[in-house]
């Protein structure tokens, strides 16, 4: 996969996102609904992997622990490791934005149901509106109109799968 060129922009919107896949192999990922920094302008929603915004002096594993923690109620017990790196260019987005910059841990876990310290209300001001647990098949097949984040996530996700852990991240295209 070759990867977008690199934000060459003033405002880098920095994230951590957790690639949770169950025992069973299937992924959680979260329906985010424009205006939020994931989908696209053009694209009313888009799934894409837990997680979100580092905080300024905020470590990313510490980061992806609080975005965890809000969104699905999982606490990390181990470092997971950095699998994927994502850089993609959004000049002109209405949140002031104009690139962004995703690094996605892999986390293994037992199916849990997804309820974090966020309500409803608070899910809906970070523009989730769903959470789903998704088996890769499902992914593959997919021809709904709906996006997901990064576009060929069932290719790397795959490669997870069958346990192929990159040693150093991934790089992924938009």
């Amino acid at each position: 996969m070759n990867p977008s060129p690199p934000p060459a922009v003033a405002r880098v919107r920095r994230a951590v996102r957790a690639v949770i896949l169950t025992d069973d192999n299937r992924i959680l990922l979260c329906r985010f609904s424009f205006p939020h920094p994931a989908v696209p302008l053009g694209a009313t929603v888009v799934w894409a992997a837990p997680g979100g915004g580092v905080e300024p002096g905020e470590l990313p594993l510490a980061a992806l622990r609080r975005e965890l923690h809000e969104e699905t109620g999982l606490v990390l017990d181990a470092d997971p490791p950095h699998v994927w790196h994502q850089e993609v260019a959004t000049p002109g987005r209405p949140d002031g934005f104009d690139g962004l910059v995703n690094d996605y841990f892999l986390v293994r876990t037992a199916p849990f149901d997804p309820r974090g310290a966020f309500s409803d209300d608070e899910l809906a001001a970070e523009h989730i509106s769903a959470m789903r647990w998704w088996p890769h098949a499902d992914i593959t097949a997919y021809a709904g109109t709906d996006l997901f984040s990064p576009r060929d996530i069932a290719t790397p996700l795959a490669a997870l799968i069958v346990g192929d852990i990159p040693d150093t991240p991934l790089l992924l295209g938009l």
